[in-house]
């Protein structure tokens, strides 16, 4: 196996962790020297199929088909941000072999902006059911590093960036805290800029202590372990937003916004809660009301388990993906 990106130590260094062989064959997604690497890696090694999972992928593997007709290529898309109009011509054309969207709900948005509906594949994204699995893991270290109690409420959203609506969990949260005042509140993924911003307003709400605020972290699982509630508000450009598979594949409860793919996860008071996007008051009360019967919150949590178990692990993604390559495999090569 051998593992393509742009030059980076910490790729390399995972990658052979894991066994795999790393190359960092370019810089850029037009990057004339990487597409000839590529294209020559594609003839010697004899690749079938080419799957590109973001815009740039796309752009350095439809170069790389310019030193000579590659194999197929499909494109995944897990966003609703809208298409460009190269995007959608690209897309729409035979240079596009597939489009892989991550939900019904992208399926239909990228066909109301012109891409053909039968090139498109809905592929539920796949989650790690063994890895993210509350029989093996345990959130007693982490509830220890916030120095929380063992029955505090922890409200917990993993990611934080704009669209992801941490504003409007902060102002939820304050009135959360205001019913529930032994309730805490963590934000995990803050870059360095994202910081100040959400350290601001969480002093405008008089919240202090009551948040907490990570970088990056690796031991997830672990951290939706020790969440009584994993709350998503997002409200921007999201397909089905990857912390809620996650969470419900640890059984813990969730509220998200009803946009895009999130309802084909969630299933309202089934699954979990759904409330409109950019409404705190909404989400607070949705928080609330599973913070009040924590045997029903739990019965959520281990429903939705049993979902993405049985819809979007990795294992039912990946028998997916190899019965599309293999008839995407069995099609010409496009030509140039």
């Amino acid at each position: 196996m051998l593992v393509l990106t742009r030059p980076s130590e910490r790729w390399t260094a995972e990658a052979r962790a894991a066994g795999f062989a790393h190359l960092g064959a370019f810089r850029a997604a037009v990057d004339p020297v990487g597409a000839a690497r590529l294209a020559a890696l594609l003839r010697a090694e004899r690749i079938d199929v080419v799957h590109a999972h973001k815009g740039g992928g796309r752009t350095l593997a439809l170069v790389a088909g310019l030193f000579g007709a590659g194999p197929p290529l499909v494109v995944n898309r897990g966003v609703s941000f809208p298409l460009s109009l190269a995007g959608r011509w690209l897309d729409g054309s035979r240079l596009v072999a597939r489009v892989v969207a991550v939900c019904e709900a992208i399926k239909a948005d990228l066909v109301r902006q012109g891409v053909p509906a039968e090139k498109i594949e809905v592929v539920y994204s796949g989650t790690d059911t063994e890895r993210f699995d509350p029989a093996r893991v345990d959130g007693t270290r982490v509830r220890a590093e916030l120095d929380l109690a063992p029955d505090a409420p922890l409200v917990t959203q993993i990611g934080v960036r704009e669209p992801k609506g941490n504003d409007d969990v902060l102002r939820a949260f304050a009135r959360v805290r205001a019913a529930r005042a032994d309730a805490r509140l963590l934000l995990v993924g803050a870059r360095p800029q994202t910081r100040p911003p959400l350290e601001s307003l969480v002093d405008t709400l008089g919240l202090g202590a009551a948040v907490s605020i990570w970088g990056y972290r690796d031991d997830i699982p672990e951290i939706l372990a020790a969440s009584t509630v994993s709350v998503d508000a997002s409200h921007t450009g999201l397909g089905i937003t990857g912390a809620l598979r996650e969470s419900l594949a640890m059984a813990t409860p969730v509220v998200a916004t009803a946009l895009m793919g999130n309802p084909e996860l969630v299933r309202h008071d089934e699954t979990g809660l759904l409330v409109p996007p950019r409404d705190p008051a909404a989400l607070a009360a949705a928080v609330l009301r599973l913070l009040a019967d924590p045997p029903w919150a739990r019965a959520l949590g281990r429903a939705g388990r049993q979902r993405v178990t049985e819809r979007f692990a990795t294992r039912v993604k990946v028998e997916r993906l190899e019965a599309l390559y293999r008839r995407v495999a069995a099609r010409p090569a496009r030509q140039n």
